[in-house]
């Protein structure tokens, strides 16, 4: 049961499908099912869950082939490329939105995180199907075609360290100070504590974060101190 023409994904994606069915349920979102209980497709999660594997592994053997670094350093290279942002950056470069199957309600819901992580799982989901219709070769060519190029930026941007890190480093290199936190505001009871965290340098608040912990709360203020700053 086809209901949408993919062949402009396939030229787009450089490969032609034998089983156009494994191609439609890796863009079809649980949320979907919902609403379409008779579709003749499963959800996308099980692709998900194999496209992750595989793309773990040609990375990872990219990675061990080319450099020489440290485990710990390979690893840390390796969640920069495979992460839901970079993955979700990859899935709009294919207009994979245009091809999800989602609930009305997600349909509608295009700028949150929540779109962020269906557009990554949707795109591992398509290195899923890919990987059970064309194979080995084909897939990994096609991981190293389209997601080892921006290890570059990464490298050369220090963007595998985390959050912290990379603000405290810019930090210190632009202004001299290093930056600190505080606690603007905690809420909720003892098991589910919420905290909202600032990021300073100097007197200057730069960003807040929120999370459930301090130091989740801390890494977000982090990420938005960085786009503050466009650093």
């Amino acid at each position: 049961m086809l209901e949408k023409d993919f062949s402009h994904l396939e030229q787009k994606l450089g490969v032609t499908f034998s089983n156009k069915d494994l191609l439609n349920q890796a863009m079809v979102h649980r949320s979907y099912l919902n609403e379409h209980p008779r579709f003749a497709l499963n959800n996308n999660e099980r692709l998900e869950f194999l496209g992750d594997a595989v793309l773990e592994l040609v990375v990872t053997e990219y990675l061990y082939q080319t450099y020489p670094n440290p485990e710990g350093e390979l690893t840390n290279w390796r969640a920069s490329l495979v992460n839901a942002k970079m993955l979700a950056e990859l899935a709009r470069t294919f207009d994979l939105d245009h091809y999800l199957y989602l609930s009305r309600g997600e349909q509608k819901d295009k700028k949150s995180k929540a779109r962020t992580f269906i557009l990554a799982d949707a795109f591992e989901a398509l290195i899923g199907s890919m990987y059970l219709d064309q194979g080995w070769q084909v897939t990994q060519e096609f991981i190293v075609k389209h997601l080892i190029p921006h290890l570059r930026v990464i490298l050369e941007n220090h963007l595998y360290e985390d959050p912290k890190s990379h603000f405290q480093e810019f930090a210190q290199e632009k202004t001299g100070i290093t930056p600190s936190y505080r606690v603007l505001h905690e809420s909720g009871p003892d098991h589910a504590r919420k905290f909202r965290i600032g990021i300073y340098i100097g007197e200057e608040l730069i960003a807040e974060g929120e999370g459930t912990s301090k130091q989740e709360a801390q890494v977000r203020a982090a990420e938005n101190a960085l786009e503050v700053k466009g650093w």
